[in-house]
């Protein structure tokens, strides 16, 4: 006798049926059997193993049903002779990858500063890789991935946790047998409240309407509350709360004068407190400027702004100096204090003002400040704004302004510098007077 079929080595996937062959030509009197390792399985068309996914077909081919990991190994095809002529035929079963994960709830929560592991057990045949990434979502698609790629291994390990930490992760296990698994935790970071205001300060008046809105964060949720002068406030006819997702909104209709003040967001949770304030006035707002930093002529200068006011302005005061440059520092001059005529009401929020500076020198660079009055009082300094004019060995152009000399320079002055400076300019005009 002989064999017709030859010795393979077979791949397959559990839950496949695999066909083993055994062709034998001139077998005669003899008997073939199927062995796995000692046990025997048939023994010519006897099936001796009692596991029933096995059985022969035409002839002496093995069929296996319902394949799992068990199956795996050599099987012999043999001629019962006493020339030991074997067929061997060997089976490695392809396991898809499965997970076991850690935490089993999928969900993890630490502490910010802290420290997370998320684990993915993985098992298969082939041994699967595993994968890691920081699901991103949906709105974030303009970064031109659906995820963020962290790491490889069973092993996630997050340490000095912050709050953009939070999120969804996933592992990914893959072996090429089967579609990917993948496992989705939620990861929690836990802080107290963060506070941000849109404005510290709201300019509003009488009759009119004021809202602030403060911006909180927090994990766990945080209770937001509102204080007016350290007192805490309730809803009334005129005060609205209200919350949607993390911004909250004070809103009072109908300002009065008992409505002016500090206020004050206030957050609350498990882990901490936090306050931000806000300031609601009826005094005037920042002056901003609106004219060009280069003048139109060598001596004068148009200088031109904007303040919002609801009630009338009762007042201006602008100051001004000449700045002397040269290549290593700036020498200002003197400051010049000009009480600039309240415009006419306008009828309009904003105000509109224009004054000429004159006598100035051809070629010079100068910075200015504005300030304005109405009836509930001064307003804060504004940025210092500075310009040019025309003429000089070295005319400025505006983009030579920017940014060493130009109005986005942003200086902070209060009322106590705009005193210290008026008083500096009365001192000086008395000693040279």
């Amino acid at each position: 006798p002989r064999f017709l079929s030859r010795g393979h080595s077979f791949r397959t996937v559990v839950g496949d049926t695999l066909l083993l062959p055994c062709q034998v030509q001139n077998l005669g009197s003899l008997v073939l059997l199927w062995r796995r390792g000692p046990a025997v399985l048939t023994a010519a068309s006897l099936m001796v193993t009692r596991d029933e996914r096995f059985r022969l077909v035409d002839g002496y081919n093995l069929q296996i049903t319902d394949v799992g990991p068990q199956d795996a190994g050599d099987y012999v095809c043999q001629i019962s002779d006493r020339i030991s002529r074997d067929q061997v035929h060997t089976v490695e079963v392809l396991v898809p990858p499965s997970v076991r994960a850690s935490p089993e709830s999928r969900h993890a929560a630490a502490r910010r500063g802290g420290a997370a592991v998320l684990e993915c057990r993985a098992s298969g045949n082939p041994v699967p890789s595993v994968t890691w990434h920081k699901m991103i979502d949906s709105y974030n698609t303009h970064l031109n991935e659906s995820n963020l790629r962290l790491a490889d291994g069973p092993q996630l390990q997050l340490s000095r946790l912050e709050r953009a930490h939070s999120g969804r992760y996933a592992c990914t296990v893959d072996n090429g047998v089967g579609p990917p698994v993948v496992t989705e935790f939620q990861l929690q970071v836990l802080y107290p409240p963060e506070i941000t205001v849109e404005r510290s300060w709201v300019h509003t008046g009488e009759g009119f309407r004021a809202e602030l809105l403060c911006t909180v964060l927090a994990d766990p949720p945080a209770e937001v509350s509102w204080y007016q002068n350290s007192f805490p406030l309730s809803a009334s006819e005129r005060v609205t709360m209200s919350a949607r997702g993390n911004n909250h909104t004070l809103l009072i209709a109908n300002v009065q004068p008992e409505d002016f003040g500090n206020y004050s967001c206030v957050a609350d949770n498990s882990l901490g407190r936090a306050r931000q304030h806000v300031e609601v006035s009826g005094r005037p707002g920042p002056a901003r400027f609106t004219s060009p930093p280069v003048a139109r002529r060598t001596d004068a200068y148009t200088l031109a702004f904007a303040v919002d006011s609801y009630p009338p302005l009762d007042e201006l005061r602008l100051l001004y100096r000449q700045l002397a440059f040269n290549e290593s520092y700036q020498q200002p001059g003197r400051w010049h204090d000009v009480v600039i005529p309240a415009p006419q009401p306008a009828g309009a929020l904003t105000h509109r003002v224009a004054h000429e500076l004159r006598g100035l020198q051809p070629g010079a660079v100068y910075e200015a400040i504005v300030q304005a009055k109405n009836r509930y009082g001064w307003n804060e300094v504004s940025d210092i704004f500075q310009f040019h004019t025309l003429g000089g060995e070295h005319t400025a152009h505006a983009g030579e302004l920017t940014p060493m000399f130009s109005g986005q320079r942003k200086t902070s002055y209060n009322i106590y510098t705009v005193v210290s400076l008026t008083f500096l300019t009365l001192w000086s005009l008395v000693h040279t007077g």
